[in-house]
């Protein structure tokens, strides 16, 4: 167990990394598929997952980007999904949810490793100590 205690940092980064690069991808496709960015909520959406994605992928802001990210899931949730049925599985909201608690781990994990919000962190140390 030691041996994957002492890579937590960096499983936490992967798991940031891909989350963020899944959510990207997510506001491409919408994009791509011609939404446009001034209907509701598709539009703001679009843009949040773009957004928010390229800056969870990238580790800065992480946990205002997630924070944003999963309160938008969250709204996708309950406000398009759930109203069909009760249980994801039935609503087709399942997506919507695990991004939704992916985001809110971030928000309280932060970046981890490999991540801008980590070099910000190191050099601001840096420059106290040096101070």
């Amino acid at each position: 167990m030691q041996f994957l205690e002492q890579r937590r940092d960096q499983a936490l980064a992967l798991f940031r990394i891909v989350i963020g690069l899944f959510f990207l991808i997510h506001g491409v496709q919408k994009i791509l598929k011609g939404t446009s960015l001034l209907s509701w909520p598709a539009g703001p959406s679009s843009l949040i997952e773009l957004i928010g994605g390229t800056l969870v992928l990238i580790g800065l802001w992480t946990r205002w980007a997630a924070l944003i990210s999963s309160g938008s899931m969250a709204y996708a949730y309950f406000v398009v999904h759930q109203p069909r049925a009760l249980l994801p599985i039935q609503n087709g909201g399942e997506l919507a949810a695990v991004y939704s608690w992916a985001f809110l781990l971030l928000v309280f994990t932060g970046a981890g490793a490999w991540s801008i919000d980590q070099l910000r962190n190191s050099s601001k140390k840096k420059a106290l100590t040096n101070a």
